[in-house]
């Protein structure tokens, strides 16, 4: 039986500092490993960095030489990490949480109990 397989999620929230919109999350990502976890922010911080201003540029990039070693690290002590740049108004979060990946059901060969198909999504209006 599988037990799970351990790994860390990811995500990218934005916030409005200016409290007009709640925080918002843009992407989400499972990765595997601490490499491929970490190499997950780095790819969007250097897609983004030439569209930020100044001082979020030099966050995005100090992060990039300096601070992803030590992500790195906490990742390996199984440690959850946050790397934040602000552009502007906008506050820009990735986190990565140590977590443990469930395998899921197969429904492909078992019957499902009879309520499972008294279920009617409804659409919003």
């Amino acid at each position: 039986m599988d037990t799970g397989r351990y790994g860390y999620w990811c995500e990218c929230w934005t916030e409005d500092l200016t409290d007009q919109w709640p925080p918002a999350l843009l992407a989400s990502f499972d990765a595997y490993s601490a490499p491929q976890a970490d190499r997950w922010v780095a790819i969007a911080l250097r897609s983004i960095s030439p569209a930020l201003d100044a001082d979020a540029s030099d966050e995005a990039w100090e992060w990039l030489y300096e601070g992803r070693i030590e992500t790195r690290r906490a990742l390996l002590r199984a440690e959850p990490c946050t790397v934040s740049v602000t552009h502007a108004k906008t506050r820009i979060t990735w986190t990565i949480r140590p977590v443990l990946f469930l395998p899921l059901a197969d429904r492909q060969a078992a019957e499902l109990l009879v309520c499972a198909y008294g279920f009617r999504p409804r659409l919003r209006e």
